[in-house]
């Protein structure tokens, strides 16, 4: 009896546009040459004391030949190998700063991706529409991203506006096409255009609410709340004459969307109110709203909603967010985040600088961190300064001793046991918690 033939045996193809086995970058990649950049320093207790010589010139060329190898695959006649490819490429360009590998590579790149976009399914399109914004976040606002975007742009028009596109990818490209419009565009009329093309996605939730008497949530809900995100990210970068016909065309209907039985609409459009609000009142210190009355009374009945039918983590998040955001409209109050990286420390103190942080920290992902270190045009958008350079010496220094970080864990550890315990031992004496 012959024996069965071992599954897998033809994992590794060859010519015929068949599946090849495309190695995804790993962590282990994403590490390499950490130790020429000060980006690669976003954790000092991730130095090691005593480690072995990184021969630094080897793993970089080992991290370009990978990179190559990925941009050749995204040209494969197999789908599933350009959407791991588009992947991968998209982990390394999360993780690292690569301008000079991309600067050589851009117009390869820009094809591929717009080659994707077009031609590709729905998950291939995500992932490409993703890689377009990596590209142009790598590249910073110069001429080379304003070439990218000169080719990318109408592609990514027409996939948002095309209908019979899945939602997946007009989704995708309409954060694409904000994210890419707000690094780049210099020409006030492609940033209209940009927003105009977006507020014909988010404004058919309004035409929708006419027709009934709540918003309700549809497939297309998400495609709203990307192109609705998209758009306020963009008019934080409009002249004020252009922020202030804004404000009057969309204010007194965004509230309609507070009704959404989606969560992430609700939320979506609970923080593009407080923004306009921090916008209009920028403006005109006496900015008044006519029915503020009526949106605060919605406000605070999602601040404190309570209803049976709606799941736990959802009203805790919604309550969450829209505290901060009726104290935003009622109180002009925002409450500031600190956002650490490295040895610096960043501020977040108004709605619109949230808004753009949440963007990027979208986008990047775990690499947020160690592109505010090292990312001049992230540093520049959050006017952090040229990137601060640390040698390993200071890195030395900075790096609490192993022992030293043990028992500091016990004593925490030893802590935080006795305090749960006298919590729930019954005999504990009540009134010593009052």
């Amino acid at each position: 009896m012959p024996k069965p033939k071992k599954r897998g045996s033809n994992h590794q193809r060859g010519a015929g546009g068949q599946p090849r086995n495309v190695q995804p970058f790993s962590d282990e990649d994403a590490s390499i040459e950490t130790m020429s950049h000060c980006s690669g320093f976003s954790d000092p207790a991730s130095f090691t004391e005593d480690g072995p010589e990184v021969d630094e010139e080897a793993t970089q060329e080992d991290l370009e030949y990978k990179l190559k190898g990925f941009i050749d695959l995204t040209l494969d006649k197999s789908a599933k190998t350009r959407q791991a490819a588009l992947e991968s490429l998209k982990s390394a360009f999360s993780s690292k700063i690569l301008c000079e590998f991309i600067m050589e590579r851009r117009m390869t790149l820009t094809d591929s991706i717009e080659r994707c976009i077009k031609k590709g399914k729905s998950d291939e399109q995500c992932a490409a529409a993703g890689l377009a914004c990596l590209l142009c976040v790598q590249m910073g606002s110069g001429i080379e991203s304003e070439e990218i975007f000169k080719t990318l742009g109408p592609v990514l028009k027409k996939i948002i506006c095309d209908g019979t596109a899945s939602i997946q990818a007009r989704q995708a490209c309409a954060t694409c096409l904000g994210i890419c419009c707000f690094i780049v565009t210099d020409d006030i009329t492609e940033l209209y255009s940009a927003m105009e093309c977006l507020e014909n996605i988010f404004t058919k939730a309004y035409q929708r609410d006419r027709d009934t008497n709540g918003v309700s949530s549809t497939h297309n809900t998400v495609l709203h709340i990307s192109a609705l995100l998209a758009w306020t990210l963009l008019l934080t970068i409009c002249p004020m004459n252009e922020v202030k016909k804004k404000i009057e065309m969309h204010l007194h209907k965004l509230p309609s969307l507070l009704s959404c039985d989606d969560l992430n609409m609700r939320i979506a459009a609970g923080e593009t109110l407080a923004l306009l609000f921090e916008l209009a009142r920028e403006t005109d210190a006496d900015f008044f709203y006519e029915d503020m009355d009526l949106l605060t009374e919605k406000l605070r009945a999602l601040a404190t909603d309570g209803n049976k039918h709606r799941a736990k983590v959802d009203k805790r998040k919604q309550r969450s967010v829209f505290r901060d955001v009726l104290r935003a409209v009622e109180e002009r109050d925002f409450p500031t985040e600190m956002v650490k990286f490295g040895p610096e420390r960043m501020y977040i103190d108004c709605w619109v600088k949230k808004q753009t942080y949440e963007t990027f920290k979208e986008i990047l992902g775990s690499g947020m961190q160690y592109h505010l270190q090292s990312n001049d045009f992230l540093r520049n958008v959050f006017e952090l300064g040229p990137p601060v350079m640390l040698d390993a010496a200071t890195l030395k220094t900075m790096k609490i001793p192993r022992f030293e970080r043990h028992l500091y864990n016990s004593a925490a550890f030893k802590a935080r046991t006795k305090a749960r315990s006298k919590c729930r031992d019954k005999r504990a004496d009540v009134g010593e918690f009052f």
